[in-house]
């Protein structure tokens, strides 16, 4: 006689197997979507953001892009002033940075003395470390002192809050609009130095 359904056993693979594609499914579009986990390897956000911090970074803030592409598809909001943002590295579009938005599309900056000027006016950055206390002339490179210039349409100039020991912007220029993955949101993990030593107190802080 001919038995209805499946073998137990069969059936619970069958149950696993179609839970474990539906996780992945899942997990795929959040990724894709709406949250990416990125970890800070350098300095150069310090001390905003320590080396070992495991940041939570929304992609869905800046609109929805189509898949694979860095298209939006649905805009929802424009990167602002003082974001901190991931992005493509505009040298090497293999490899993500993190910097803060100090420039949006048609403002002018200029840097004199490390202090920055947006639009004529002297930025007020607490959130900012200078740690080298000699000061380079613009002839040597810009960054401390830096000619003004204007952020062309659809590009940003982003600096790293470790004002002195920072690559960004004042070396390699912009980032464009379609380079940038999201903003950096909450950090859900930080190892300190050594790496078992877990800095509790960071864990869920919002980045700002």
């Amino acid at each position: 006689m001919k038995g209805n359904g499946d073998h137990p056993t069969v059936k619970l693979l069958k149950d696993y197997t179609e839970a474990l594609i539906v996780a992945l499914v899942l997990a795929l579009f959040i990724r894709t979507f709406v949250v990416q986990a990125f970890k800070i390897p350098s300095g150069s956000m310090l001390e905003t953001l320590q080396i070992g911090d495991h940041l939570l970074v929304s992609k869905f803030l800046y609109g929805v892009k189509v898949p694979f592409t860095d298209m939006v598809a649905i805009p929802i909001a424009d990167p602002g002033h003082g974001d901190v943002i991931v992005f493509e590295y505009p040298e090497d579009p293999s490899k993500d940075f993190i910097k803060r938005i100090v420039g949006l599309p048609g403002d002018t900056i200029e840097i004199k003395h490390k202090n920055v000027y947006r639009n004529g006016e002297m930025l007020d950055e607490p959130y900012v470390e200078h740690k080298d206390p000699l000061t380079r002339s613009g002839a040597m490179d810009h960054r401390d002192n830096m000619p003004l210039i204007t952020v062309p349409e659809g590009k940003y100039f982003v600096m790293g809050d470790n004002r002195d020991f920072s690559h960004d912007s004042r070396f390699w220029g912009f980032v464009d609009r379609e380079a940038i993955i999201g903003k950096a949101w909450r950090i859900y993990w930080s190892w300190g130095n050594p790496w078992y030593h877990v800095r509790w107190d960071r864990l869920g802080d919002k980045v700002d």
